[in-house]
């Protein structure tokens, strides 16, 4: 029975198909790197492919810079411009504030000057002459020192006889016949006007040719 048992038996060694192959037999590696042109070849290309998204999103970054950057100066040039308009219109409100000041000031002066000039006209006395009596004297100084002090102001008298009349800066009362004058032309000034940078605060009172 030992006999029989004895070719069923297998000698020590490696297993049948469990020995190097051919190629580790012929020394080979079974995962061969790829050549060092193509290695060299595929990383540049990589490296060139983040350079360009590199690029890619710096432009991408500039762009969206110098949009905003075109923005905030749009909108300082906006306030700019608002503020200087601003400017402007309260440096003419404060201008038209103060001739509106000056211009009702006047107002309530120049019924004054009216009055001294009619007591002056009344009392026989020429307002551009002078007198020996020294309360006339005075009274004549007045007159003239507050007429100059108006005219300093910017007030001038419209006194337009002999003149075209000029609806824009008198009125007219009545027309007259008056020989040797031409028809339209004032020819008596019952009461003065008065004009403030070119606005006219009263209306000279007028009697005009026929």
């Amino acid at each position: 029975r030992e006999a029989e048992d004895v070719p069923s038996r297998r000698p020590a060694g490696p297993a049948p198909g469990s020995g190097p192959s051919s190629s580790q037999a012929a020394g080979e590696d079974p995962n061969p790197a790829p050549p060092a042109g193509e290695a060299s070849a595929a990383g540049q290309a990589d490296a060139d492919q983040r350079q360009q998204q590199v690029e890619s999103d710096l432009a991408e970054l500039l762009a969206d810079a110098e949009a905003k950057r075109d923005e905030y100066l749009d909108i300082a040039r906006r306030a700019q411009a608002d503020f200087e308009n601003y400017r402007k219109r309260m440096a003419a409100e404060v201008q038209a504030a103060a001739l509106r000041g000056k211009a009702e000031v006047a107002r309530g002066v120049v019924p004054v000057l009216d009055d001294l000039e009619r007591a002056l006209q009344a009392a026989g006395l020429d307002p551009e002459g002078d007198s020996d009596d020294p309360l006339a004297h005075g009274v004549l100084l007045v007159f003239r020192n507050l007429r100059e002090t108006l005219g300093r102001s910017g007030i001038e008298v419209v006194d337009p006889k002999g003149e075209k009349f000029d609806p824009n800066f008198a009125e007219a009362l009545s027309t007259v016949q008056a020989e040797g004058t031409e028809a339209g032309v004032v020819v008596e000034v019952m009461q003065k006007g008065y004009r403030f940078e070119g606005h006219l605060i009263r209306p000279a009172m007028v009697v005009v040719a026929a």
